[in-house]
């Protein structure tokens, strides 16, 4: 496993260390003690599906406050999608900080999302699907979240907006996070 850190501390990038052959490739999703050598939490308890008909969907952005916090560990499997990662945590030093990542079916990448962190995609393809896990069971009390447009971050989605594909509760979700 690669593990590359992003421009936000402690948000990685994970590839596959394929093992080709005549047949395919063979690789490690996931090694609890790679985890545990980068500092990461690997105690996942919760598994999610998310499926979206149509290109354009956007999902998010979602966290969870304490004491639900969560790590996401998610990859894309099946069509394309862009996932959105944004820095809630006030110490940090990427504090309001966004990056985006291009996950796909073909490229086996998976996006660690650290605590503090609030998460969120769009769609690029139609009948895209994001499995991700989560060290947290949801807890829909401790759920917040940042509109997708929000002014102060300038998140620059990478196709058209439509509002029809997102759903009424990240559309209220306040301006400013």
């Amino acid at each position: 496993m690669i593990f590359e850190e992003t421009k936000l501390k402690g948000a990685y990038i994970i590839e596959l260390e394929k093992l080709n052959d005549n047949r395919g490739f063979f690789a490690r999703a996931f090694c609890k003690k790679e985890f545990e050598k980068h500092g990461l939490i690997s105690n996942f308890v919760q598994s999610n599906i998310s499926y979206n008909i149509k290109k354009n969907t956007i999902r998010g952005i979602h966290y969870q406050v304490a004491p639900f916090e969560e790590v996401k560990l998610g990859r894309c499997t099946r069509g394309v999608i862009y996932n959105i990662i944004i820095d809630l945590r006030p110490e940090s030093v990427t504090y309001k900080q966004w990056t985006g990542v291009k996950l796909t079916a073909d490229n086996y990448k998976m996006l660690y999302v650290p605590k503090g962190f609030a998460h969120g995609y769009q769609a690029l393809t139609e009948n895209s699907e994001f499995f991700y896990h989560t060290s947290q069971v949801y807890a829909s009390e401790y759920e917040r979240g940042v509109r997708w447009d929000d002014p102060q971050l300038k998140i620059k989605w990478p196709i058209g907006i439509d509002l029809e594909l997102i759903s009424e509760k990240d559309k209220s979700w306040p301006e400013h996070c």
